[in-house]
This record gives C-alpha cells, sequence and structure tokens, in this order.
C-alpha cells in the first residue's frame, strides 16, 4: 500500500488510501486540462478572489490542519501551527502581489518598441515530500495558479490526509474542477504523467535519486522542471561569533522538525579558538530536549515520520562510526513507543567517510574544527550540495564576505531564516535549479514571449 496514514508518534496506522487506477488518473488529467482553458483566461484578480480565499480558510482552520499533520508525520504542535499559518500566507502574497510580478515589461530597441510579456503554459505536475505537508503544496500553489496554470500534484505516501485536505481546501475557496487535483498515484504512473502531452511543467521537491530520475524524464520530454533536492548545509561559526546567540540558532536550526529539513543546519564548521565550549554547549542544549507526544506543546523532542526514515538514520550513524567518525552523544533510538531519535553528535569525520558526503535527515549533527576562516569556507564548498547555509559573526561585513564565498542558493548572516514568501528559495550542485517563492518563484512556468512593432522593409 503506497498512501498510508501511521501515526510515528505511537506506530499505530490511522488510515490506508488506494491508488488510483489508470482509468481515474485519466478522468482527472483531462479535467485539469480543460480547466486551464477557461482559467488562463481569467484575470488576476478573478484568480485571487480564489486564492485569497483559500489562504483565509487556511488561516482560520489552521488548528485542524495542524492536527492532521502532527498526527500523521510526528511534527511537533507548535511547528504545524507555524507551518499552517506560514502556508496561508504564501497564497495571499502571490493573490497579492502576482499581477506585479508578471507585469508587461517595456523593452527599448534601437528600432520601434517592444515588450516582454507573461503567460500560463498549462498544466503543471508537482511531485512534493512529507516533512512540510502543507508548505511544500502552498509554494507551488500560489505562484502557479495565480499565473494562470493548473496543478496535478503527487503527494508523499506518507501524509494522504494532508494531501486530500488541502485539495478539499480549493474546492472550498470555489475553484473550478481541476484547478488543483491530487493523485494518490504509483511512480509508475506518476512517470507516465510527466510524459503525458496535457501535462507542460514539472516541479518537484524530494531526494537526488528522485529529482535525477524525474528530471530526466521531463528533458526527454523537453518540458521545464524546477528540482528542490535537498542539502548539507554548513552553519559556519567564527571566532567572533557572539556564542549565546549562535547557539540558539545552532539547536534551532539543526532540530527544527526534528532534523527533517532540506535546510537545516547540518554540518557545524567551527574555528578552533571556539570549538571546544561550542560543542559543549552544543551537547548540554540538545542532551535537554525530551521526547514526547507531538500533540503536547511541552514536547521539546517529536518523531521521525516514519519507521523506515529512523532505521535509514541509525544506520548511516553506525556506518559513520564504523568508517572512523566518533560518536559524542546519541546515536540510538529511544525505548519508547514510535519512531523517536536521540540527538546525535558525530566527529572526526574524514573526507573518505561516507558521513562526509551525506545528508542526515534527521537529529543527527555533524562537527567540524577549522582553524580559520579561509579553512571554513574551504570545507562548507567542499559538498555535493549547495543549497542553503550560514555564518555567525559580530562583524557584519565580514559575514557578507563570507556569505559571498560559499557556494550555495542561498545564505544567512547570524540566523538561519531559511523562508519568507518574499524570498526566492532554491539551491545549486546537487541541491537542485529553479527557485520558488519571491518574484522569482512565479517566473518558473510562464511563457515570457517577445512582442515587437517597428516600421521597417522586409529586407530583399
Amino acid at each position: 500500500m503506497t498512501y498510508q496514514s501511521l501515526n510515528p508518534a505511537t506506530g499505530k496506522l490511522l488510515k490506508k488510501y488506494e491508488e488510483l487506477s489508470d482509468k481515474d488518473l485519466e478522468a482527472k488529467l483531462a479535467v485539469a486540462a480543460t480547466c486551464f482553458k477557461t482559467w488562463r483566461r481569467k484575470t488576476y484578480a478573478e484568480r485571487a478572489v480564489v486564492v485569497a480565499k483559500a489562504a483565509a480558510l487556511l488561516h482560520d482552520q489552521a488548528e485542524a490542519f495542524a492536527h492532521t499533520m502532527t498526527l500523521e508525520m510526528g511534527k511537533r504542535i507548535t511547528e504545524a501551527r507555524g507551518e499552517v499559518e506560514f502556508s496561508a500566507n504564501i497564497l495571499a502574497y502571490y493573490a497579492k502581489n502576482a499581477e506585479r510580478f508578471l507585469a508587461p515589461e517595456e523593452l527599448h530597441p534601437a528600432i520601434g518598441e517592444a515588450h516582454m510579456e507573461s503567460s500560463p503554459i498549462g498544466v503543471i505536475f508537482g511531485i512534493e515530500p512529507w516533512n512540510f505537508p502543507y508548505y511544500q503544496l502552498a509554494r507551488v500553489a500560489g505562484p502557479h495558479l495565480m499565473a494562470g496554470n493548473v496543478l496535478v500534484v503527487k503527494h508523499a505516501g506518507c501524509v494522504p490526509q494532508c494531501a486530500i485536505a488541502f485539495e478539499k481546501l480549493w474546492t472550498d475557496a470555489g475553484a473550478p474542477a481541476g484547478l488543483y487535483t491530487n493523485l494518490l498515484i504509483s511512480h509508475d504512473q506518476a512517470e507516465r504523467v510527466v510524459d503525458d502531452p496535457r501535462i507542460r511543467g514539472v516541479a518537484l521537491t524530494g531526494s537526488v535519486v528522485a529529482g535525477r530520475s524525474i528530471a530526466a524524464r521531463a528533458g526527454q520530454n523537453l518540458k521545464p522542471s524546477s528540482m528542490e533536492l535537498g542539502g548539507s548545509d554548513a552553519f559556519i561559526v567564527l571566532e567572533d561569533a557572539d556564542l549565546e546567540h549562535t547557539m540558539k540558532w545552532a539547536v534551532w536550526g539543526r532540530m527544527y522538525n526534528t532534523g527533517q529539513t532540506c535546510c537545516a543546519a547540518k554540518r557545524f564548521i567551527v574555528v578552533d579558538q571556539l570549538a571546544d565550549t561550542f560543542l559543549d554547549k552544543f551537547k548540554a542544549a540538545l542532551g535537554a530536549l525530551k521526547a514526547g507526544d507531538p500533540l503536547d506543546e511541552k514536547t521539546t523532542l517529536g518523531p521521525l515520520s516514519t519507521e523506515a526514515a529512523l532505521l535509514q538514520l541509525l544506520d548511516q550513524v553506525d556506518h559513520a562510526v564504523a568508517k572512523g567518525a566518533k560518536l559524542v552523544m546519541g546515536g540510538k533510538r529511544i525505548d519508547r513507543p514510535g519512531s523517536y531519535m536521540e540527538p546525535t553528535i558525530l566527529t572526526d569525520i574524514k573526507p573518505g567517510n561516507p558521513a562526509f558526503r551525506d545528508e542526515f535527515f534527521g537529529p543527527v549533527a555533524l562537527f567540524f574544527r577549522v582553524k580559520d576562516e579561509d579553512e571554513a569556507i574551504a570545507l562548507a564548498n567542499d559538498s555535493d550540495f549547495g543549497l542553503g547555509g550560514s555564518v555567525f559573526t559580530r562583524d557584519i561585513a565580514r559575514g557578507k564576505r563570507v556569505a559571498s564565498r560559499v557556494e550555495t542558493g542561498m545564505m544567512f548572516i547570524n540566523n538561519i531564516s531559511w523562508s519568507d514568501a518574499e524570498l526566492p528559495f532554491g539551491g545549486i550542485k546537487n541541491s537542485g535549479y529553479g527557485r520558488e517563492l519571491g518574484g522569482m518563484g512565479i517566473q518558473e512556468f510562464v511563457n515570457k514571449k517577445l512582442v515587437r512593432h517597428a516600421a521597417l522593409e522586409a529586407p530583399l
């Protein structure tokens, strides 16, 4: 069964769902294609009525949406509420700003006049992950629906109730049939959806393996795609950092969403002068986290999303230690019902250790000590990923210089405030390509058309 809802805090099955038949999938794609013919002709104001209504409903029903998320993938309830509110803000942001972002751009040719105009391209296929069950959907739905496209979405198999709830949100907001369609489909069916000529673009957030497969498939079909494929972000601590401020971000940056975040702080790179003090404080802070029911607001450590995710992470840690890494703390599952893991720190990770290259998607921190700023930057850049990163220093000008030298799609100085509706999000290298959110996010799946008028005679 591909789509089943299991509570990772208890291990209990909540609900199962059957995959769509090929016949039902065809019917849904046909409705989406038909919807595009009329939705594309709607004005921005008309589209905004639906998108803004969805935002308002999401805000008004935040507690119910958050509760479903916590039961289904284990996100602590306070974090779940925050995600729902952020998702509502994203939808509202694009309802308000889409027309401005896609306004015609006047050009100034030497002869005549010209402009660029933006138009939707059709049905967009989204493939989205479980770690942010609504935010991942909102950040494709807001921009691309407001641009005049329509969406069909394959969500992760472990969050079907969230996927269904988000689809119902659009129906409740007055969306026409086919504007936003949730697809409970297999991987084979997903590949056929990419091939389908009615699909005009593909947006994926997921693993590198999934990204390579889907990007190749989209490329074979000459369809544009955007890929956000995870990361192994550096958290650089220079000798002049405010350690108290830095420590708060270190704990939050690694442990938010139980560490299951693409742009989480994963490689802690600390200059020698502060390394021992930082590590001692970091161990103490992580050790103070207490596992508990994620529905309880007092819980500070939630479960991993699935038992499979927990087992994979435990195996990664064991393999890293077998290859020479030192286990400073943690490394084991917590003896209680559910898929809980101890906060973990690994040190002495050499370049030949698989941990040096791999992404750890959970409460595992990799700690490195370096002699100076240049060595910190070199280590930060010695990665197959390039999603985000951060640098902590009291000298903001220095922080900006370091940020410019680190090879990522995003860098943060004295914070890890990853995502705002108005700020583009995305990476380079194995972290993917394309951008979501901000003014750039809405440009991914529109036709940028040149229109020119000039009083010219045809050349003979």
